[in-house]
């Protein structure tokens, strides 16, 4: 039997309890314990996170890469500006599929082709068979880059605080270079779930990284954030602007602000290995039920058990001891900053 493909982000699926399975020679998740229909909805009414770097990406460039792509594909290349996507196919001479995929004009010299996983190999050799007598370079760069898709209606408000770029300005099928925690990344306006979301690309060896930056960040409704949190002791007051005027829930924020939060949103991490928080756990100060945990689940990257919890603000500070209690174990903790994984400078 044939080893699968691991993708970079193959260990934190299988340390966050996912299925994996095989698709199409890859060893992928295919649900998570909260089951198929919670992350179906996740995705149709707030936010879902795909690892999408078995895809394939094929490079092509050199002053003929327009004008090549524009025979090789049956979409109109020459309509495209830079930094637009459309969809497109690589058709045999009866017109069946070869392979569909999404091409992205980067130049008039210089395109970036996502094709399907179990069809790399083939579509490479496709795209290199047909260069002859064409000015181009086709280079396979699947191996060394990572995908990773945001998707749903909350997308862009879960990733924007951690790139420098304005994704409200990228349109649907086009993109941009921007940084991510400092990391240069590519951001496309794209995605397969039928909401909109965006796909990272970043280098494979970057990509748990990356990950689990996002899962940090995002606030997910029924967990970080629901109708019993307000936005602040969520630590989401960078999207509360008071100063701009009235807007819906002001008038309660502002006195939020005035009076001073009563309890905080943090992270932590567990002190002892063996012990990994779940989300609805009781946390325990001084043996007494003080908050509760949001999320928890092993980090790969930070190589920690990890989670956020809302706690009084008397132990919000990093440093400050909690216990979580586990299958009635009072298992010890501490409050630590997040973001939970900063890229080194």
């Amino acid at each position: 039997m044939t080893d699968l493909k691991k993708t970079p982000l193959n260990a934190a699926h299988r340390a966050l309890g996912a299925k994996m399975v095989d698709f199409g020679g890859w060893d992928m998740p295919v649900q998570y314990p909260q089951g198929i229909i919670a992350e179906h909805l996740a995705v149709r009414t707030r936010v879902g996170l795909f690892d999408v770097s078995h895809m394939g990406e094929i490079r092509v460039k050199g002053p003929q890469a327009l004008a090549f792509l524009d025979w090789l594909t049956p979409n109109a290349v020459t309509r495209l500006a830079s930094g637009q996507i459309h969809y497109t196919a690589f058709l045999y001479e009866n017109g069946t599929f070869v392979d569909d995929l999404l091409l992205h004009k980067l130049s008039d010299d210089e395109f970036l082709l996502v094709v399907n996983a179990s069809n790399v190999d083939k579509d490479f050799a496709w795209v290199t068979g047909h260069t002859a007598g064409w000015d181009v370079t086709v280079t396979n760069e699947s191996e060394a880059t990572a995908s990773i898709a945001l998707q749903g209606p909350l997308s862009l408000a879960a990733l924007q605080p951690l790139v420098d770029i304005d994704l409200a300005q990228i349109k649907y099928y086009w993109f941009a270079f921007g940084h991510f925690q400092g990391l240069p990344v590519m951001l496309a306006r794209t995605g397969y779930t039928g909401e909109d979301g965006y796909e990272i690309y970043c280098p494979a060896a970057k990509a748990e990284g990356v990950w689990d930056a996002v899962m940090a960040k995002m606030a997910l409704y029924g967990h970080e954030i629901d109708d019993t949190t307000n936005a602040l002791e969520a630590d989401l007051g960078w999207i509360i602007k008071l100063q701009k005027g009235d807007f819906l829930g002001r008038e309660a924020l502002a006195k939020v602000r005035e009076q001073g939060l009563a309890r905080k949103l943090v992270g932590f991490r567990m002190l002892e290995k063996r012990d990994i928080a779940r989300d609805h756990m009781d946390v325990l100060i001084d043996g007494r039920k003080a908050g509760y945990v949001t999320s928890g689940s092993p980090s790969t990257t930070c190589g920690v058990n990890l989670g956020c919890c809302y706690v009084p603000l008397s132990h919000a500070e990093p440093g400050s001891r909690i216990e979580i209690e586990i299958r009635g174990r009072a298992c010890p903790a501490e409050v630590v900053p997040t973001p939970f994984y900063k890229r080194a400078k």
